[in-house]
């Protein structure tokens, strides 16, 4: 129960970033991890980790060649992604609008799949579009983009830019009931 305090807290002091009071259930969790080929992905990008949930289970379902790159701007929710002990795991306190300069940083120029739990309907609408772009970008082909929301306001924007494919779900088994995208480039 602690850890869900915590984490309500942090997401009350920072709502324009958090998204949500609550974390992730564990099956909207399975729900946006089970379309990831774990077995063929080597670089995972993952945005808002917040507590970690969803983090964790990637690390458990990566393959052992595989690395999992996730961009925190929270200082709490980063501090408590940095004490998951397992070298997989590269923790970033940098925006995700930053995506692909921290990439090339670290000398990744394609990466397999992204994972997102930003909220993207409170980010302003021009930085929500640019992170979408971005990330379709930077993944190769055939690379997924998978995002959760609370409505399907984004399902006509992310249809303009992944064209190959977007699929959404809905999760009613988590507070908020949930819908994920799942998009291929």
């Amino acid at each position: 129960m602690g850890k869900k305090i915590t984490f309500f807290k942090e997401a009350v002091k920072s709502m324009k970033t958090s998204g949500s009071f609550v974390p992730s259930s564990k099956y909207l969790v399975r729900r946006i991890l089970k379309n990831v080929d774990f077995k063929k992905s080597t670089v995972i990008v993952e945005y808002g980790p917040g507590n970690g949930i969803i983090t964790k289970e990637i690390l458990k379902r990566l393959n052992p060649n595989a690395i999992l790159l996730s961009f925190e701007i929270n200082d709490a929710f980063y501090n408590n992604l940095k004490k998951i002990d397992n070298k997989q795991l590269v923790a970033l306190k940098v925006s995700a609008e930053d995506m692909q300069e921290e990439l090339e940083k670290l000398g990744f120029k394609k990466i397999d799949t992204v994972i997102s739990s930003l909220p993207l309907s409170i980010l302003p609408k021009e930085l929500a579009k640019d992170i979408i772009k971005k990330s379709h970008n930077t993944l190769k082909d055939k690379g997924q983009f998978v995002q959760f929301q609370y409505s399907v306001k984004f399902l006509k924007q992310f249809k303009s830019i992944f064209k190959n494919k977007v699929e959404l779900e809905f999760e009613p088994l988590n507070f908020p009931p949930a819908f994920v995208y799942i998009c291929e480039k």
